[in-house]
């Protein structure tokens, strides 16, 4: 929205500010902090008191985690509306990828919304069902699928860029929509998965979003595409605010959420968080690459594959709890050493993936 006042401007003054994307993802960043800190606490509040109980606890988890009756969730509202209001009041409405990953984020934290509220107002962990919100997170995905790939560069349209090999380029043809709806679903669900220690979630998601945030500055912008040998796909520099937004969100909420939380993040945020990651690559046209900074949730998500195929075949467990985060803390060890232990190889992957930017 401030990117109207550089008609104000004659070039060489305040205003012209605003033409620049670093500068105004900057200032979104704190606007999105700034709010995190003043809405954080009468949220809590108001969270506290309509919920009552909090989150309901499940039965078979952790005994550390009975501790943590009375939470109250949903704190994902704090970052959504951090990011939503941040973005808006930052970067261009005129830049149909900002417009997609936003209806995405907003999309899938209705959905969090809806199976927080379930939980909580029946006082139990089953909220909406599995197959329904499969399936408005598949409608979403194809909505925003089929929105990115008509706004790409023709030669870009259906295509699978290989990371590192500029020139390698996978015509995926029909096959790229459905490819594409298992990125932004896969993503969404499993950041969903990966929540579920305090402060788990989200720093992660904050270090992939940053990472794409940095990709996407630079394949939007021609000069820095020849440079780094990737691929150009002109308007998703302004994702990079998004992006920024994102992180000063995310700060925002950590300040609560770190341990003990005063509030969770719930489905609200981690769907929302997901689905953003996933959104940002397909526009970016670095789905591969979100498999590397986001490794941490890739192996969160396959820990519940691989424990529920196998006990289905053979009455065992790999692990002793899935998700994977689960398997550690039954086996000794304390929730702050598990969350920061995967915050520390969310930041290697993030810079695995800023290696795919080959300098030649």
């Amino acid at each position: 929205m401030l990117y109207w006042l550089t008609a104000l401007s004659d070039g060489g003054d305040f205003f012209n500010l605003f033409r620049y994307i670093t500068f105004r993802a900057g200032g979104a960043f704190m606007t999105a902090l700034i709010f995190g800190f003043i809405f954080g606490k009468p949220l809590i509040n108001v969270l506290r008191r309509k919920q009552g109980k909090g989150q309901p606890i499940r039965d078979d988890g952790p005994e550390g985690h009975f501790s943590k009756a009375g939470t109250p969730t949903m704190g994902g509202l704090l970052i959504v509306g951090a990011l939503v209001t941040s973005t808006l009041v930052w970067a261009r409405w005129d830049n149909p990828y900002v417009w997609m990953v936003l209806f995405v984020t907003l999309a899938y934290a209705a959905i969090g919304f809806a199976d927080d509220y379930a939980k909580v107002s029946k006082q139990n962990t089953k909220g909406v069902s599995g197959k329904m919100r499969l399936a408005l997170g598949v409608i979403i995905a194809v909505l925003a699928s089929l929105w990115a790939s008509l706004h790409h560069p023709e030669a870009l349209q259906y295509q699978l860029a290989v990371p590192v090999l500029k020139d390698t380029l996978l015509n995926l043809g029909v096959f790229y929509i459905p490819f594409a709806i298992v990125v932004i679903v896969g993503a969404a669900n499993a950041v969903n998965l990966t929540d579920g220690l305090d402060g788990l979630a989200i720093m992660p998601a904050m270090i992939a979003a940053s990472t794409l945030g940095i990709i996407a500055y630079a394949v939007g912008r021609v000069d820095f595409t020849e440079y780094l040998d990737v691929h150009y796909v002109p308007g998703t520099g302004e994702i990079f605010i998004f992006t920024s937004a994102l992180f000063g969100a995310g700060l925002g909420f950590l300040w609560y959420n770190a341990p003990p939380a005063a509030v969770f993040m719930g489905d609200t945020g981690s769907l929302a968080l997901g689905g953003a990651l996933g959104a940002i690559a397909v526009a970016t046209k670095h789905e591969l690459v979100l498999a590397v900074v986001g490794g941490l949730f890739v192996v969160e998500a396959l820990s519940v594959i691989i424990q529920v195929l196998y006990f289905k075949r053979t009455g065992r467990r790999v692990f002793l709890m899935a998700p994977i985060h689960h398997h550690y803390e039954k086996k000794g060890w304390a929730e702050p050493t598990i969350v920061i232990r995967f915050w520390i190889i969310s930041l290697i992957l993030a810079m695995i993936g800023l290696a795919t930017l080959k300098v030649r």
